[in-house]
């Protein structure tokens, strides 16, 4: 019942049209923004706007949220979820954004950001800023926050998010956690595309992969290419190519043609999905 009204709700806001006032906070931070073909740029900026409207911003140690925090972190969720369903960030209600990095009471170290089980995801804005200042590092805290989210849809961090079909979670677990272990060891492959970061167990090991997937893909694709084939099915597309959504170029596909992402299924079934 719930979901079903909350679908309804997201068809709602789809209808209303994109602040024009929020396009220049694209362009300035978004760079992949600007290379998004027309429809899917389209169903982006339905992402965007859903997503900005939807969650509950919160501004911490003073910080006053502004139009221009919301629509480029709500632009970071968006790009993860562009072949997914919105359905993936259900259990996120809200996201707590510091005008600094912070530390927990705690802890001595400093903290970027982080994602809990409760539905809540805290950002420091300043890490959100200099992640965005090189695309392809493969260092990018919005995207690794984002895709623990993901992960935790199921109740846990374990590094296994809600896959497309019962039968993806094999090859799956295979794969990634041989990729973790070789990670763990120092092997040259995994440390060429991964951060050391991704060692420490495997719900860090699918956030820190994530990074690298949208960052630095085709160096992923090149050096543990079953790793990339995994998340190249998880996300539906394959950003080592030029082609973004794997659509050739003024071709629309019809809803019973196979996916392009390679899935198997069709179109309207995969990544044809927009807002669930």
């Amino acid at each position: 019942m719930f979901s079903l009204i909350r679908r309804w709700r997201r068809r709602r806001l789809c209808k209303k049209p994109f602040p024009s006032e929020w396009l220049p906070y694209l362009e300035r931070h978004v760079p992949f923004f600007l290379r998004l073909p027309g429809e899917l740029r389209e169903a982006f900026l339905d992402r965007v706007k859903v997503f900005a409207w939807e969650k509950v911003f919160t501004g911490a140690g003073g910080l006053q949220i502004t139009d221009e925090m919301r629509v480029v972190i709500s632009a970071l969720a968006a790009r993860l979820i562009l072949h997914l369903s919105m359905d993936c960030y259900d259990q996120l209600s809200e996201i707590v954004v510091y005008p600094y990095h912070y530390k927990h009471p705690e802890d001595d170290g400093m903290i970027l950001g982080e994602a809990h089980t409760f539905g809540v995801m805290v950002l420091s804005w300043p890490a959100v800023l200099e992640s965005l200042q090189d695309p392809s590092d493969g260092i990018n805290t919005a995207i690794h926050e984002f895709a623990h989210v993901l992960d935790v849809a199921d109740g846990k961090f374990d590094g296994a998010p809600e896959l497309r079909a019962g039968e993806d979670y094999r090859a799956w677990a295979q794969i990634l956690n041989r990729r973790y272990e070789a990670l763990r060891s120092g092997k040259p492959d995994e440390r060429k595309v991964l951060r050391d970061y991704g060692a420490e167990n495997p719900a860090e090991f699918f956030a820190v992969a994530t990074e690298a997937f949208f960052e630095k893909p085709r160096e992923m694709k090149q050096y543990t290419p079953d790793l990339y084939a995994e998340l190249q099915r998880f996300y539906g597309f394959d950003p080592a190519s030029d082609d973004l959504d794997g659509v050739p170029s003024g071709k629309k596909l019809g809803r019973d043609e196979a996916c392009p992402c390679g899935s198997g299924r069709k179109y309207n079934k995969c990544c044809g999905v927009l807002l669930g």
